[in-house]
């Protein structure tokens, strides 16, 4: 079948929607949060339980690792991701671009793609447009993102643009070189990506620039990188204002609660982010009461639940006085728990978020909430 976004309901007081991804791999209700699995697992947390105790329908892949390790050839002899870590939900990979990034000090960029030393052993590489279109292709993702430059934050204006002339002509490669059907059988849909840094006018540019592509959906890209929160709100906003109104726009990389519940009121319809699970593994636990370090002696004897309010497998079973022990003593089961707490958290925010815009209310349950979410207790 091919990738469709059904838009069901606009909330009247914000930008928020409420809306349906279609892919060959199930349905996916939007405002939606997707769990980060980079290297083809979501750390500490078995598929079956994102599946049947998450109730989680689309996570993420990353092209970067996955090229390294365990490498295209293995890949494609096991039928793609899907068939390789057995997830039956849908998945999208990130291109690569910001792995590339964050690896200023090992890579160079040239008209034609990047060149990169692996982390992992210092091996050099290459990426063009087209090869990250290729490594999507049999990795085999439902959706996958066109090969963008990350500008770093802060950066002048001239780089900048200089960068968004570049993530474009990479994407005019990608889009020539994308092939809808891939390998498998399998319908992939094919993300443009927004740059621009925090310059209104870049920003506007590229949403002109990729919305004429016509794609199944659109990437927002280059923010929460170490800008304002303010500023990230404003390219959003100006972003969306641009970009088809019909067509879902997926905030790359964002972020706390309330950053994802800003972004919902400005029209943003899909979200991940790694810090549910890596803030989860360091001891920081997300709440519907405000933010807690489990690991503080405080709750040594706080035996009430992780979270009543929290649905989902973990937040009502275990006490806070057990999950500080399991860290103190260092227990690898305490990272699983504090994972699938913070994971239920966020995927129950943006449901709720859902149900709130349906009802009408959207606006007054966020600004009620927020403050709350910020709470360092």
């Amino acid at each position: 079948m091919a990738f469709r976004f059904d838009c069901l309901h606009c909330d009247t007081a914000t930008h928020a929607r409420v809306g349906v991804l279609h892919t060959d791999h199930g349905a996916i209700e939007t405002p939606v949060f997707m769990p980060v699995g980079t290297v083809g697992t979501v750390k500490t947390v078995l598929q079956q339980q994102l599946w049947a105790d998450l109730q989680v329908r689309i996570i993420l892949g990353n092209t970067y690792h996955l090229y390294l390790r365990p490498g295209i050839d293995v890949l494609r002899q096991a039928g793609g991701l899907h068939r390789f870590i057995h997830w039956d939900g849908a998945l999208l990979t990130d291109s690569g671009g910001y792995q590339v990034f964050s690896l200023a000090k090992i890579r160079k960029i040239t008209e034609d793609g990047v060149w990169f030393q692996s982390h992992i052993d210092g091996s050099r590489h290459f990426f063009s447009p087209q090869l990250v279109m290729d490594i999507q292709r049999a990795i085999g993702a439902d959706i996958v993102m066109a090969f963008d430059e990350c500008a770093p934050y802060p950066c002048t204006h001239a780089y900048a643009r200089t960068s968004v002339q570049l993530t474009h002509r990479w994407l005019d490669a990608c889009w020539k070189h994308f092939q809808p059907e891939n390998e498998y059988g399998y319908t992939q849909t094919l993300f443009p990506i927004v740059q621009g840094s925090v310059y209104p006018d870049l920003r506007k540019w590229s949403a002109e620039y990729v919305a004429a592509k016509d794609a199944g959906g659109y990437a927002i890209g280059g923010l929460s990188v170490g800008e304002p929160e303010t500023q990230m709100y404003e390219m959003t906003a100006l972003v969306n204002e641009v970009l088809p109104k019909h067509k879902p726009r997926y905030l790359m990389g964002v972020g706390t609660p309330w950053n994802i519940l800003e972004s919902i009121a400005l029209g943003v319809d899909m979200f991940d982010c790694v810090m549910p699970t890596r803030n989860g593994r360091n001891g920081m636990l997300f709440t519907w009461q405000g933010i807690i370090n489990i690991r503080n002696k405080k709750w040594a004897t706080d035996f009430s639940p992780i979270d009543a309010q929290t649905t989902g497998p973990v937040s009502s079973y275990y006490t806070r006085a057990y999950l500080r022990h399991l860290f103190v003593a260092q227990e690898i089961t305490g990272l699983q728990i504090a994972t699938l707490h913070n994971l239920s958290f966020y995927l129950q925010l943006v449901k709720e978020a859902r149900e709130h815009i349906l009802q009408g209310d959207f606006a007054a349950w966020k600004q009620q909430i927020i403050p709350q979410l910020k709470t360092r207790l």
